[in-house]
């Protein structure tokens, strides 16, 4: 009979991994992610225990939905723990996940350059790239048939939400049903609609068991237009005073949205003033230095621009008119540690006001905590967050307590004084907001008679399990 495990992603947001039994015997994992900040699988194991904390005899293929870390991260685990079946993913993710574990084993594992190629060739050896919208069937060891299917999240580049259609001839199916198949669906990361760049999301047509994230379900995003018109007016607000804007941002997905939004926004305001200098001299929106300082988003930006293809309508129509939506003139791009370095101490003590886009999203890592220790401590500097702050993550920290006296933040074990002005635009995540999710079921015509909500804190789990009961009372919502 059907069940699903849940190895990640239950306690929190992070650490997304499900395991799908197609019978008693054999199971398809969806993701293996990394955990974040303070978030555990729910086993014992805590964030920083990467290694694979549970039976791998079943599986016989892994489908990835996207290259975010939280989905990925725990992938060359895998492989050292001895799964050598096919891996799913879409094409444009076949692109960016090499990257993203090339990354993650230099940050977490070794420098070992053999190591690394070693673990890459056998991740190219196993890989499965798949167009969106067709069928492929997963290969199993007797007459249980299982096709899967991808179809476009709007999560980031790639991100796709995963349908398996299982056929065991009355062995997998639930008990009392009566369908020739049970098609079971994996949200992945749901996008908003109308993200930057990517097409949004479009239901299913069935899902009858479906695993649902639950990042936003206690509250819903604004739109597009009212979004960028708070970021332009949170940017001018903190540029007016030749500060520095932190944005803290994944290399992957978000720093490319935020490009793109700039862009647009310095398009529509050329020759309009949004800051002087303390000399006096006034500075233009053109004016403004955008310093990406992460050589992986630089890398990412790069396939981005090479996928064009899968860009939305209103990016395409862009490009057509001459605009470089991820390449334009304002934009510097740091590459080596020491231009890093160099570039922190300018911002200590510079006199135009700058903005800059650096990861990790969360600030537990990655090149911005040297940013933030230099200079969360001045007031004229502004710290913008546009995603999700984990519990246990400096991010989340700095929300909590920028607004109390004497606030701070610990990085490598040191107290650094919360000082600049801290805002916060939820409309940029993303993730779906509560009404999506719900609509995302509302459109399905067939809809699920088991909903498995994950990727939540436990309030916004609950809150979103009430209002899809409320519309669905026939559905089972469990919250593992």
């Amino acid at each position: 009979m059907l069940s699903i495990k849940h190895h990640g992603a239950v306690q929190g947001v992070t650490g997304s991994c499900h395991e799908l039994f197609v019978d008693s015997d054999q199971s398809v994992l969806v993701d293996c992610g990394l955990f974040q900040g303070a978030e555990t699988s729910g086993s014992g194991a805590d964030s920083n225990s990467l290694e694979i904390d549970f039976d791998l005899s079943a599986v016989q293929a892994l489908v990835i939905t996207h290259v975010h870390i939280d989905h990925v991260g725990r992938l060359p685990y895998l492989l050292a723990a001895g799964f050598t079946g096919p891996i799913y993913c879409s094409k444009p993710s076949a692109a960016l996940l090499p990257l993203v574990i090339e990354d993650a084993l230099k940050v977490g594992v070794t420098r070992n350059a053999n190591i690394i190629k070693a673990c890459l060739d056998r991740l190219a050896s196993q890989l499965v790239p798949l167009d969106y919208k067709t069928w492929t069937v997963v290969p199993l060891n007797n007459n249980t048939k299982v096709q899967v299917r991808l179809c476009r999240a709007g999560h980031i580049l790639g991100s796709a939400y995963v349908i398996f259609r299982v056929d065991g001839g009355g062995l997998c199916r639930p008990k009392g049903t009566t369908n020739k198949y049970w098609d079971v669906v994996f949200s992945g990361d749901l996008g908003a609609p109308y993200s930057p760049l990517l097409p949004a999301p479009q239901s299913p047509y069935r899902a009858d068991q479906l695993v649902l994230e639950s990042t936003y379900g206690d509250r819903n995003h604004e739109n597009r237009a009212t979004r960028r018109k708070h970021l332009q007016q949170s940017l001018e607000h903190a540029l007016s005073d030749s500060g520095t804007v932190l944005i803290p941002a994944f290399s992957i997905g978000r720093t490319q949205e935020l490009l793109y939004e700039l862009e647009h926004i310095i398009h529509q305001n050329k020759h309009k003033a949004v800051s002087q200098t303390r000399s006096g001299v006034s500075l233009n929106w053109e004016d403004i230095d955008i310093i990406i300082d992460s050589p992986l988003a630089s890398r990412f930006t790069e396939v981005y621009r090479s996928l064009a293809n899968y860009w939305d309508d209103e990016a395409k129509r862009r490009v057509s008119s001459g605009r470089h939506p991820l390449s334009f003139e304002q934009v510097t791009t740091i590459d080596d540690h020491a231009t890093h370095l160099q570039t922190v101490s300018y911002l200590q003590h510079q006199t135009r006001p700058a903005i800059v886009i650096a990861a990790s999203g969360m600030c537990a890592g990655g090149r911005i905590v040297n940013y933030l220790k230099a200079l969360l401590g001045d007031e004229r500097n502004d710290l913008l967050f546009v995603g999700y702050q984990a519990a246990g993550t400096p991010g989340r920290d700095i929300l909590k307590y920028h607004d109390k006296p004497n606030g701070y933040v610990m990085f490598d074990g040191e107290r650094y004084a919360i000082n600049a002005k801290v805002q916060q635009i939820s409309g940029y995540s993303a993730h779906a907001g509560q009404r999506d999710l719900l609509n995302f079921i509302k459109r399905m015509r067939v809809k699920p008679q088991k909903i498995h909500l994950v990727h939540g804190d436990d309030n916004a789990k609950q809150i979103l399990k009430g209002l899809i009961e409320m519309e669905n009372p026939e559905c089972e919502v469990v919250v593992p």
